[in-house]
This record gives C-alpha cells, structure tokens and sequence, in this order.
C-alpha cells in the first residue's frame, strides 16, 4: 500500500496504542468495576453458602421485596447475585466520589468493614430471614466480614489503581 499510513483489523493507526477502556469516562469505568465487583463477590458468597461456611445467601435481598417460593431457590439466588451486582454500582460510585485520591489498599479493607457493619446493623431490620449479628453462627460472621473486607478492596484498588494511573499520564503529558 502507498498510503501515508495503514489501518490495523481495528480501524486504527498503526502506531497509535489500541488501549482498552480509555474511550470510557473514569467515571463509567468505575461502574463497571462496582457492577463486575458485586457480580464476582457474590457468586464467591453464594459459592460460600452452598459449602455451609455462611447462613446468608444472595437471594437476602430479595425476601423482603418479591413474593413467591422461586426466589429461595437457585433462581433467587442469582437473581439477587444480579442485584447485588446493580447496588455496587452505587457502592462503587460512593467510593469514587469520595475516597478515590487514597491509594492504600487499607482504605479499601475498612471501606469492606464499613459496608459490613452498614448491611448487618443498620439495614438487618429491613431483612427478616437474617439474624442479628449477634444471633448469627461465628463462620457466618468471619466469612462475611471477609467477604465484604474483599469486596472493598477490589473495588477501592480497582478505582485508586485507575485514578492514579490518570494522574501520572496528566503529569507525563504535561511534562512532555
């Protein structure tokens, strides 16, 4: 070909870099990370539920909301995985809005714990099959606690990772 330049299978440039993600707003990009986040912890505390190391299964947040015998079943089950998924969102959201700057992964253990203790003491009366957290078996108690210490690590190092990475690209291409 004699163009001045060739086109890759994507339609790109040669020479410029096909990076993922980077035509999405960090913003959508840390939704993503919320919803893929709520999904994946999830589906571990679901998997946590069937091996009897927890009580509490997804389908929790359904048995206030929906009527019916399915939802406490496999079918309820992921569908609150599902909508799990969605409330991250807005977890991931509240941690970009406010504690994105902090890029220790400390901040994203007690960001976890703080989710925790929200869930079981201030939401548990709105959840009526769940016991208090006193009532609950010991296992039920550390494996959540892990759980959502986890969760708010992947989430908090997640956006922190990319937040910092924007950082450095600003002061890269500021300094060139």
């Amino acid at each position: 070909m004699t163009d001045d330049y060739q086109s890759n299978s994507a339609g790109i440039e040669d020479g410029q870099d096909d990076k993922q993600g980077e035509g999405l707003p960090f913003i959508a990009r840390a939704m993503i990370t919320g919803f893929a986040g709520g999904i994946f912890w999830s589906l571990i505390g679901y998997l946590a539920y069937v091996l009897n190391m927890t009580e509490i299964s997804p389908n929790m947040l359904l048995q206030p909301f929906l009527l019916g015998d399915w939802k406490n079943g496999t079918i309820g089950n992921f569908a609150g995985v599902l909508v799990i998924g969605f409330l991250s969102i807005g977890t991931a959201l509240v941690y970009y809005l406010v504690l994105k700057r902090f890029s220790s992964i400390f901040v994203g253990m007690i960001y976890g714990a703080a989710l925790w203790a929200l869930v079981f003491f201030l939401l548990n009366p709105i959840f009526p099959n769940v016991k208090t957290v006193f009532e609950l078996e010991r296992l039920t108690t550390v494996t959540m606690i892990c759980l959502y210490i986890l969760y708010g690590v992947f989430i908090g190092y997640s956006i922190s990772f990319e937040q910092n990475e924007l950082q450095s690209k600003k002061k890269g291409s500021a300094s060139t």
